[in-house]
C-alpha cells in the first residue's frame, strides 16, 4: 500500500515520506507553492534556474556539479510546474541509497546540498548575481518563444489562454516576455525571500527509508526560520458554465491545421465523481481504442491525431486534433458528436472494460517510478484529495455506465481554437 507519512514543522514546512523498498535511490523533492498570477509568473518561473546557478557554499554551477559527482553522481534538477492555478517551484535531488555506500551518510549530505540551493543562493551586493539573472532571463525568453515550435502544445496553450483570458489559469506557466525586462537582481531577490518566508512549502522523500530515522534528518536540514502562519493562497476558480461557445482563430506558417476544443467539466480532482470523469475522458479520447481516435482518425480519416486531456485541478478538458484545413467543419462535427454520444449513454461494454483496464494499468505503474509517486501525492496535496492509489483503482474498477453518463452531463463546450496556415483562404 503506497501512502504518505507526514508531519508539519513549527515553521510550517510540511514533511512527507513515501517508504518504498524497490528503489536503489532516494528521491528528495521540495515544492514551494505560489498563486499563478500574471504579475508574478515570470519572476516565479525565473527563480529555479537562478537558484541553481550558485550558492553560498558552491558559488558556481560548476561547483555544484562537482559536489554532485562526489556524491556518486547525484542528480539535481529544478523546474516550475503549473497545477490548477498554482505555480510551483520544484527542486529535486536523486541520490543512491546509503546501503550501497556504507559510512558515507549520503542522504544527509544530499539534503545539505539541496537546502543550500533553495535557501542560500549566491549573492552579490546583497542580491542575486547580476550576470546569473541576465543570462537566465535570456534563457527564459528563448523558452517562451520556443513554444510556437511545438505546434501541438502551442495550440493547447493558446486555447487555454483564450478560454481562460480573465482567469489565473490563462497565465502561461513561464509568464510573459514583456514582464522579463522589469525584473532586477535586487527585486527578484526580495521576491524570493518573501516566497521562502511565507508560501506553502512541502518536502518529500521517496525510497527505502525508515520514518523514525528520516524525519529527524529532514528537520535538521530544513530548520530555517519562516513565518508562523503560511500565506493562504486563493483556491482554484472552477465550475464555470459558459454561454454560446467562442471561436478563436490564429494563422501561422503551418502545414497542418490544429483544432482544439476546450470544455468545462465542472468536476475537479477533489470531487467525489472525479474517477467517473477519468473514465469518461478515457472512453472519449484517452487511448487508441477511444471514440475520438476510432471515429475521427480511423473511420473518417479526418485527423492525423485526435485525443482528449483533463486539466484535473481546473475542471477543464481539452480535445486536440491535427487536420487538413478543408476538413474543419466535418472534423468538428464528428468530435462534438462523440461527446454527445457519451452523454446519451452510447457506450459499449467493450469501451467500458477496455478503458478501465487501460486506466488501471496506468495507476499500477505509478509505484514503479519515484517521480510518478511524487506527482500523484503532490496532486493530492494541491487538489485536496487524500486517497491511496489502490483506493482510486478500486473506485475506477467499480464505476457503472450510468455514473459516466451522469458526469458527462456536466461537460460543456466553452471555446474552439483553430490554428491554420497563413496561406489558407477565408475563415471558418
Amino acid at each position: 500500500m503506497l501512502a504518505l507519512e507526514s508531519k508539519t514543522l513549527p515553521a510550517n514546512i510540511n514533511l512527507h515520506l513515501v517508504p518504498v523498498k524497490k528503489f536503489k535511490t532516494v528521491l528528495i523533492a521540495v515544492f514551494l507553492q505560489q498563486s499563478l498570477e500574471k504579475e508574478t509568473a515570470a519572476q516565479t518561473a525565473l527563480l529555479p534556474a537562478v537558484l541553481e546557478r550558485g550558492t553560498g557554499q558552491y558559488p558556481t554551477y560548476r561547483d555544484i556539479r562537482i559536489r554532485l559527482e562526489e556524491l556518486y553522481g547525484a542528480e539535481l534538477s529544478s523546474d516550475v510546474l503549473k497545477l490548477g492555478e498554482r505555480q510551483i517551484l520544484a527542486f529535486s535531488l536523486e541520490i543512491i541509497h546509503d546501503k550501497f555506500a556504507p559510512g558515507e551518510d549520503l542522504l544527509r549530505q544530499g539534503l545539505s546540498v539541496l537546502k543550500s540551493v533553495i535557501t542560500d543562493p549566491f549573492r552579490e551586493n546583497g542580491a542575486f548575481k547580476k550576470e546569473y539573472v541576465l543570462q537566465e532571463k535570456e534563457q527564459l525568453e528563448k523558452e517562451i518563444r520556443g513554444l510556437v515550435n511545438d505546434k501541438v502544445n502551442y495550440a493547447l496553450e493558446r486555447c487555454i489562454q483564450n478560454m481562460c483570458a480573465n482567469e489565473r489559469f490563462g497565465v502561461y506557466k513561464y509568464g510573459n516576455i514583456e514582464d522579463l525586462a522589469g525584473i532586477t537582481p535586487d527585486g527578484l531577490y526580495r521576491y524570493y525571500q518573501r516566497l521562502l518566508q511565507e508560501n506553502p512549502l512541502d518536502v518529500f522523500v521517496v525510497g527505502e527509508i525508515e520514518p523514525g530515522e528520516t524525519f529527524p534528518l529532514i528537520e535538521e536540514a530544513f530548520s530555517f526560520l519562516r513565518k508562523g502562519i503560511p500565506l493562504d493562497l486563493p483556491i482554484v476558480e472552477v465550475r464555470k458554465n459558459p454561454g454560446k461557445p467562442r471561436f478563436f482563430e490564429e494563422r501561422l506558417p503551418v502545414n497542418q491545421g490544429k483544432l482544439t476544443l476546450g470544455y468545462r467539466t465542472n468536476t475537479v480532482y477533489r470531487d467525489e465523481d472525479y474517477p467517473a470523469l477519468l473514465l469518461y475522458n478515457g472512453i472519449l479520447g484517452g487511448f487508441p481504442h477511444s471514440k475520438l481516435f476510432q471515429n475521427v482518425r480511423e473511420k473518417a480519416s479526418l485527423a492525423y491525431y485526435a485525443f482528449s486531456r483533463l486539466e484535473k485541478h481546473k475542471g477543464i478538458q481539452l480535445i486536440g486534433s491535427g487536420i487538413d484545413t478543408k476538413n474543419y467543419v466535418q472534423a468538428r462535427e464528428i468530435i462534438e458528436e462523440q461527446v454527445e454520444n457519451i452523454k446519451a449513454g452510447k457506450i459499449t461494454s467493450e469501451e467500458m472494460e477496455n478503458t478501465k483496464r487501460a486506466l488501471l494499468n496506468q495507476f499500477k505503474i505509478i509505484g514503479d517510478s519515484p517521480s510518478s509517486l511524487l506527482g500523484f501525492f503532490l496532486d493530492g496535496i494541491v487538489g485536496n484529495r487524500d486517497e491511496r492509489v489502490e483506493c482510486l483503482m478500486e473506485r475506477i474498477e467499480n464505476i457503472e455506465m450510468d455514473e459516466v453518463v451522469e458526469v458527462a452531463q456536466k461537460v460543456v463546450l466553452d471555446s474552439v481554437y483553430f490554428l491554420r496556415s497563413v496561406d489558407d483562404e477565408g475563415s471558418e
